[in-house]
């Protein structure tokens, strides 16, 4: 198994998470911060329903356009499309509210990372989360994606920045204030040491729906494999297969990954994360 679907190593002892071991959060605000829309169904699709079950109000941040990530589109359709199934798959998972920042797809490698962080401080100090979720800036052994390694960074900067009254007064003339989250959950290709192995097994099915509704991507996917199985001599009979259902055959792939990670746990489905609590976090809150 390669790309997404790669195991990553544990820490000594990992957790393992139903939605009720998340009731501590009820009422309480996620942010997931992602690069592209259909980041968090593939990435963390089964957790987030889990934080929705426990009763989270769990909120996603995109922060491109995905104006490329389509195959036959133009650029205009291609940014339609792939924000409208990103609501779709929100909606799906039981997301509460999703934003766009619109920065150009794939370039943020290019971007001033000072900015991108300000933009995330700015939501930070807006939606006031007690958690954050996006992408393990110390996972980046399998990460081929530069969007994903730059917004990763942007994040676990923004979530201390945001508490600094010098950083970005200006927020101050909008109403908006220091906020100090407490809570970050990683996720990636390869998470650098699992903290929480999280039971999806009764929300597998809902996360494949997700997925299923990223329609223009999975697309797209399903074009690379085309271009790699012609490149590597595969039989035309194998592609034709792969790419008469593009979702189904990701979906395999992904329920696939989801029974290898719960098998050591005993589990029929799972997702790893990585977490970093402050101290404050705990029963007492």
């Amino acid at each position: 198994m390669t790309g997404p679907f790669l195991l990553p190593d544990l820490a000594p002892v990992p957790q393992v998470m139903g939605a009720a071991d998340l009731g501590y959060g009820r009422g309480k605000v996620l942010v997931v911060i992602v690069a592209h829309a259909d980041d968090p169904a593939i990435f963390a699709g089964g957790v987030l329903a889990l934080f929705v079950q426990a009763g989270w109000r769990v909120r996603a941040l995109r922060v491109t356009d995905d104006r490329w990530d389509s195959v036959g589109l133009d650029e205009a359709e291609t940014i339609a499309r792939n924000a409208a199934e990103f609501r779709a798959a929100a909606r799906v998972l039981g997301v509460a509210g999703v934003e766009d920042l619109a920065w150009q797809t794939d370039v943020l490698g290019d971007a001033s990372r000072v900015a991108l962080r300000e933009r995330l401080i700015h939501a930070i100090r807006r939606l006031k989360p007690y958690a954050l979720m996006g992408f393990d800036p110390d996972s980046v052994l399998y990460e081929d994606n530069l969007d994903h390694k730059v917004l990763a960074e942007a994040m676990d900067e923004a979530f201390w920045t945001a508490m600094f009254d010098k950083h970005h007064p200006e927020h101050f003339t909008e109403g908006l204030a220091p906020h100090g989250c407490v809570e970050r959950w990683y996720f990636g290709r390869s998470v650098a040491a699992v903290t929480h192995v999280f039971d999806t097994s009764d929300v597998i099915e809902t996360q494949m729906q997700a997925v299923g509704c990223h329609a223009t991507p999975i697309a797209n996917m399903a074009a690379q494999y085309a271009l790699q199985a012609a490149t590597a001599g595969r039989p035309q009979a194998e592609t034709d297969r792969a790419l008469a259902d593009p979702a189904e055959a990701l979906c395999i792939r992904l329920r696939a990954s989801a029974a290898s990670k719960g098998q050591p746990f005993g589990l029929a489905a799972a997702e790893y994360l990585r977490l970093h609590r402050t101290r404050f976090a705990g029963a007492a809150d």
